[in-house]
């Protein structure tokens, strides 16, 4: 169980850097940028000791896939950007995949 909260952290840290990232407005705003790189190193950090309870190709799988699909939504409500099926239908694919591995199983 501790690994799953450990990932859900870092996954949740990861997003919250990228969304520093946006806001740093290409490295120019020293605040977003700090928190960016502050963010992207705990976040590593967690899916670091992630690994110490789930494999690897899980870990990562479910921290990208999840990031990527958090932060397209993200973009589509909070930052107006455009939406169209296919986008949505994509998400929906990323979180299909995400919820495929984990039925897979893969925690030691």
């Amino acid at each position: 169980m501790l690994g799953w909260i450990y990932l859900l952290l870092a996954i949740l840290t990861e997003v919250a850097g990228t969304i520093s990232m946006k806001f740093s407005e290409g490295l120019t705003r020293w605040l977003p940028t700090l928190l960016l790189f502050l963010l992207f190193g705990v976040s590593l950090a967690f899916e670091t000791m992630a690994l110490k309870h789930i494999d690897l190709s899980v870990v990562y799988a479910i921290w990208s896939g999840l990031g990527t699909a958090l932060i397209a939504i993200i973009g589509i409500l909070w930052f107006k950007e455009p939406s169209t099926l296919l986008k949505l239908i994509s998400i929906g694919l990323i979180i299909l995949g995400v919820i495929g591995l984990n039925l897979t199983n893969g925690a030691h």
